[in-house]
């Protein structure tokens, strides 16, 4: 049975890809939209030799030579952003790892959970409702509007695009079918259509997609070659005869990944994450992306799809120790946890592993969290303090009566780190006596204050970066990170506030952007689905008081006319040892963008005149 014959009978099947063609017949012109993610891309890593798919798109559709991922630069915070086109402070995704206030089921009841992981989705979603994820996202409005839509690929990111639609949109991540993870915990995996689980079987031999190895230190083939089969030998061609116009997503996970486990220069910052391993998942991201648009123009529409390419993130470099002041990095200092142990210190409390059933730690021992994570104080159970540890930048909670004193406590110490490279003090804290928080800049600064509910980190801290010694590629490709992870120096991180890790790879191309034209002012993230709403024409309305918002990019479609562009460099009140957080961003009305933000000198791509 052919793969053509094989869609024909599931687009007949009205229950996965939506019920009849009127929308084609009541909008001819529409056309289809295809955002591809390319995870942990950077924009100075594209070149023809390792991306020609990418670098011929970029210069044959629209070039964004101002991009913009979120901060902060992890995963599932941007996944929120391209899903809705709203800041963090809407979503609640501010980061991969959160503090809950409530036992997440799903992961023994950790409450620091890892968002990449379908159950804990559906559970926060559960436990917030609006309060999390709560803006309308584009696949769940397009699909209201009628048109079919699906979303293959990384586990967590692909699941964040439909929350709340999740039953009426095709969805095969990593635990297609599986209803339990490797280690027995629930899979919390959207159910699939037994009509589209068939022809997929048919097509592939299995319904199944092969789990990544974790940590994986090569490019992530196997896994993404049957995602990539998936979409283009069953989806693209059950959605094409559907006959209507559609919205996918595809979520790649290369380069990220193999980035993060890279082995190429273990123990040295160079060549780091520009090492051949890094560019073979790079061309890996770009050979899926060629087979779909192949596909695309085999069923005859490529010309009537518009393709967007991102990245969630930069990437950068790891170190686990800061540099002399000749460059020259001392053996590795900080370990998995570094901060919540310091924390603990600080307190003089006791230190709780979330991840491993709050167990005490003994750091005398050598004992460390697990997972980089802490609760601290008396008990697990009225912590005065949580750390949620997200690679580059981490999250410090106070929850309780004394939580502005314990912050207070916190803060005082965080100036004297050297790790530290920017800080942001929740507004909230801020609010009394700003002047308790000289050195640091509000949490609102970063648009991470909103309409969301999930409780909101007391500090935000951003670690330090830095130019890698002898590294001549320019400063966001040399650029060296400070990171909670476990990963060692050499390898691979984001999260950060540096320039390296906000410059993400941008392109798209198709009937409603403009040809050969090079974007000069800034984009982001956000700005992916109110500009793809706009083609569409559906309704990306939000609950009332959700109101951070990206912005539709007009100058690249067609006949759309530049934006006015301002830029503008906030400072906060100079701290003690004469730390002063500062934040370059520009503006196109209401949209902001981050450059940087952090310390003078301390992080990489930070402008202080």
């Amino acid at each position: 049975m052919t793969r053509l014959v094989l869609a024909a009978l599931l687009a007949a099947s009205t229950s996965v890809l939506g019920a009849s063609p009127a929308l084609a017949q009541n909008h001819p012109a529409a056309h289809n939209v295809i955002i591809f993610v390319a995870d942990g891309l950077r924009y100075g890593s594209v070149t023809p030799d390792v991306a020609p798919t990418m670098s011929r798109i970029k210069r044959e559709g629209v070039d964004f030579a101002n991009s913009h991922a979120l901060y902060v630069t992890v995963t599932t915070a941007n996944a929120s952003g391209i899903a809705t086109g709203h800041y963090l402070g809407d979503t609640g995704d501010y980061g991969n790892v959160l503090y809950t206030g409530f036992p997440v089921a799903a992961l023994q009841g950790s409450n620091t959970p890892f968002l990449e992981n379908d159950a804990v989705l559906e559970e926060m979603k559960a436990h917030f409702a609006d309060g999390y994820m709560g803006p309308t996202s584009l696949l769940c409005a397009a699909r209201a509007a009628g048109y079919s839509a699906a979303v293959i690929g990384k586990l967590g990111p692909a699941g964040i695009q439909t929350l709340g639609c999740a039953g009426k949109t095709i969805v095969i991540d990593d635990v297609l079918n599986r209803p339990t993870m490797p280690d027995g915990s629930p899979s919390g995996a959207f159910p699939l259509d037994p009509a589209l689980a068939n022809s997929v079987e048919l097509a592939l031999g299995a319904n199944r997609v092969p789990f990544t190895p974790v940590p994986s230190d090569l490019p992530n083939r196997a896994q993404q070659a049957w995602l990539t089969m998936a979409t283009d030998e069953v989806i693209l061609p059950a959605l094409f005869y559907k006959h209507k116009p559609f919205a996918l997503l595809y979520w790649s996970r290369d380069p990220d990944a193999t980035q993060h486990a890279q082995q190429d220069s273990l123990g040295s910052t160079t060549p780091g994450v520009n090492g051949p391993t890094a560019k073979a998942a790079i061309a890996n991201a770009d050979a899926n992306l060629t087979s779909l648009l192949n596909e695309l123009k085999e069923l005859g529409i490529d010309k009537t799809t518009d393709v967007f390419i991102t990245a969630d993130h930069g990437f950068s470099t790891i170190a686990k120790s800061v540099p002399d002041a000749k460059g020259n990095l001392p053996p590795a200092t900080y370990p998995q946890g570094f901060l919540a142990i310091e924390v603990s210190n600080w307190l003089g409390q006791t230190l709780f592993d979330p991840d491993a059933g709050y167990q005490p730690l003994d750091f005398s021992a050598g004992e460390h969290p697990a997972r980089g994570n802490g609760v601290i104080g008396q008990s697990a159970d009225a912590p005065m303090a949580v750390v949620a540890a997200n690679g580059g930048s981490d999250f410090i909670y106070t929850p309780g009566a004394d939580a502005r004193a314990h912050a207070k406590t916190i803060f005082d110490h965080l100036v004297n780190a050297p790790y530290v490279g920017a800080l942001f003090v929740n507004d909230a804290l801020m609010k009394s006596d700003p002047k308790d928080f000289a050195g640091a800049l509000p949490m609102s600064e970063i648009r991470m204050i909103g309409s969301a509910t999930v409780p909101q980190p007391s500090i935000v801290v951003g670690f330090r970066s830095f130019v890698a010694r002898g590294c001549k590629l320019g400063p966001e490709l040399c650029a060296v990170e400070i990171a909670d992870t476990s990963l060692m120096t050499g390898q691979g991180m984001h999260g950060s506030s540096s320039r390296a890790d906000t410059r993400n790879f941008m392109a798209a191309i198709g009937p409603d952007f403009k040809a050969h034209f090079v974007d000069k002012a800034p984009i982001g993230n956000a700005d992916i689905a109110p500009t793809l709403a706009h083609i569409l024409g559906v309704d990306l309305t939000a609950p009332a008081g959700a109101n951070l918002k990206g912005r539709v990019i007009e100058e690249a479609l067609q006949g759309g006319a530049m934006p006015t562009v301002s830029h503008s460099i906030i400072r906060a009140q100079q701290g003690p040892n004469g730390v002063k957080t500062v934040l370059d961003e520009q503006q196109v009305g209401e949209a902001i963008y981050i450059d940087a933000a952090g310390i003078p000198g301390r992080v990489v791509g930070v402008k202080d005149k």
